[in-house]
């Protein structure tokens, strides 16, 4: 319950994350917008004030006049000189001609503002506190002259300025109706993305509530129909389903280890306790008494035996999950497997059984051969003991080509039956019970061998026919 308190607190956090970023996002573009479209209005008026202070500059030019007279200059008619678009803040203009420098200017024309004829076409200054902007247009014929007369060309530089105060005004105007429809725009776009993330969070808060139901008790899961209809969800909730199948399966695989761990150390303590008892009931010959605690020995070895075959599962298990890491070194499978058979020649010939190993070369592979050893024995010793007395065992170290390894154990005893060849490598797992305490095993020896196996990355599978034998296969990557 308190992690799906946290859980419930900590989505709400999500949510107004992705509103935030939206709402960010968001801003940004109308941020964006707005400077862009302010930009686009300036530009857009800069280049019509410059078209029309062209005209005003080529009427300016129009009044030019030539006379021929005895120096030959030009003349300007000021009487003809249209008004300004602004009368409070009249344009400027000032005409240049190459041999008479200037010709005429504005009345209001600044001191000190005599342009050199050369320079840029386009610039700004200031002027009793307004912004004008200045263009320059040279090389300018004189149009109007006398007919018949004799005109000696003469070229004209004209610079006019207009006020840039409409111009300012205009773009400010146009900048506020951009950023209230921007901000309208803005306000409606936040609405509908907050709208839009909180129905689509809403599956994942009802998958969220429905994963905190998932118990020890409960491990069903409830997959909402909005979010089994969602694409984009499907690979979370098959993931969350087999993540969910898994654990349930680990879970009940340690339950049921531990009972059967528990079942199984009951046995040896209650006879060692029983055996205690007896010795302690009355006064017994030291003979009875060492007797007795060789019988309590042979309880604790046994013991003994089984909490350390507990404890090389456990450690194979956290191998093959990741949990520990080891050094290893390249050895040869072969060579361990002729060792596993040397060590159970003592066992086979107990029951007047043979042990053939075939092989075809040695085959190199990294592991820890005391693994593969053991691996090996508990194999041969569940071929040994359940094939028939004077029976054959035949082991095989098979690698084709680049493929991988694969090591056969091959007996001819009674078989597995087929409703127990499923549960041979589960942990305390007897498909025969009467055959537990003749023979001395627990039901680990496959489970360990799998969960070493599985640790080399390699695979153990199990055929077997009823009354004919049994084969166990082992594959290891190799190479």
């Amino acid at each position: 319950m308190e992690r799906h308190s946290h859980e419930t607190g900590t989505q709400p956090r999500h949510a107004w994350r992705l509103i935030t970023i939206v709402v960010l996002s968001q801003t940004l573009l109308a941020a964006g917008l707005l400077f862009t479209g302010i930009f686009y209005t300036h530009q857009r008026l800069l280049s019509t004030l410059d078209a029309g202070m062209q005209g005003r500059a080529m009427s300016v030019a129009a009044l030019v006049r030539y006379t021929e007279d005895a120096s030959g200059n030009v003349y300007f008619d000021e009487t003809l000189m249209p008004s300004s678009v602004d009368p409070a803040h009249p344009d400027l203009f000032a005409v240049w001609t190459e041999r008479s420098g200037i010709l005429a200017h504005s009345a209001n024309w600044p001191a000190g503002l005599e342009l050199p004829p050369t320079g840029p076409d386009h610039w700004k200054f200031k002027f009793n506190h307004v912004h004008y902007r200045g263009l320059r247009v040279s090389r300018v014929p004189v149009l109007d002259r006398e007919e018949g007369k004799t005109f000696r060309p003469q070229s004209l530089t004209i610079v006019y300025a207009s006020p840039m105060i409409q111009l300012d005004d205009q773009v400010r105007q146009a900048g506020i109706s951009i950023a209230l429809s921007s901000l309208l725009l803005l306000g409606a776009t936040v609405l509908l993305a907050l709208w839009g993330i909180r129905r689509g969070l809403l599956p994942l808060q009802e998958l969220a509530a429905e994963a905190a139901l998932v118990s020890t008790h409960h491990w069903e899961l409830h997959l909402p129909n909005d979010a089994q209809q969602i694409k984009e969800l499907r690979p979370l909730t098959q993931s969350m389903t087999t993540m969910l199948a898994r654990l349930q399966h680990s879970f009940d695989q340690q339950r049921e280890f531990l009972g059967n761990a528990a079942h199984e150390l009951k046995t040896p303590v209650a006879v060692l306790k029983s055996t205690l008892q007896s010795l302690l009931q009355k006064p017994r010959a030291s003979e009875e008494y060492r007797e007795g605690l060789e019988h309590s020995l042979e309880d604790l070895e046994r013991l003994e035996q089984l909490l350390q075959w507990m404890l090389r599962l456990a450690r194979a298990e956290q191998w093959a999950h990741g949990a520990l890491r080891r050094d290893l070194q390249v050895i040869d499978i072969t060579a361990t497997c002729e060792e596993a058979v040397e060590r159970i020649r003592h066992l086979a010939k107990s029951r007047n059984a043979t042990v053939h190993l075939s092989k075809n070369g040695p085959v190199p592979f990294r592991a820890d051969p005391e693994d593969l050893q053991l691996v090996w024995i508990n194999l041969l010793e569940n071929a040994v003991r359940y094939s028939p007395e004077g029976g054959s065992v035949e082991v095989a170290v098979v690698r084709e080509n680049s493929g991988p390894a694969r090591i056969i154990f091959e007996d001819h005893g009674a078989g597995i039956l087929a409703a127990d060849l499923p549960h041979v490598f589960e942990r305390f797992y007897r498909g025969d019970p009467s055959r537990t305490r003749a023979t001395g095993g627990f039901g680990l020896g496959l489970a360990i061998a799998k969960a070493l196996v599985e640790a080399y990355g390699g695979t153990i599978t199990a055929d077997s026919t009823p009354g004919k034998g049994t084969r166990m296969t082992v594959e290891l990557p190799v190479g």
